[in-house]
């Protein structure tokens, strides 16, 4: 059963996980050279849209392990 205790608990560790995934995903597009929705989305740039999909699921399951324990 779904306490109080519980709730919050999840709710506080999935906004800490949004956050440490937005951070991280900004240090990335401060780390590649130009910038990224830019080159996704004015010249359509697959190669950085790849490379951007796959940090965000790099940080994600990262953020998830590290939440899961």
């Amino acid at each position: 059963m779904l306490n109080m205790d519980t709730f919050l608990a999840s709710l506080a560790y999935s906004l800490m996980g949004v956050v440490t995934f937005l951070v991280s995903f900004i240090v990335i597009d401060l780390l590649t050279p130009g910038k990224l929705w830019a080159e996704i989305i004015e010249k359509q740039n697959r190669a950085v849209a790849t490379l951007a999909g796959a940090g965000a699921l790099g940080i994600a399951i990262i953020v998830a392990a590290a939440i899961h324990g």
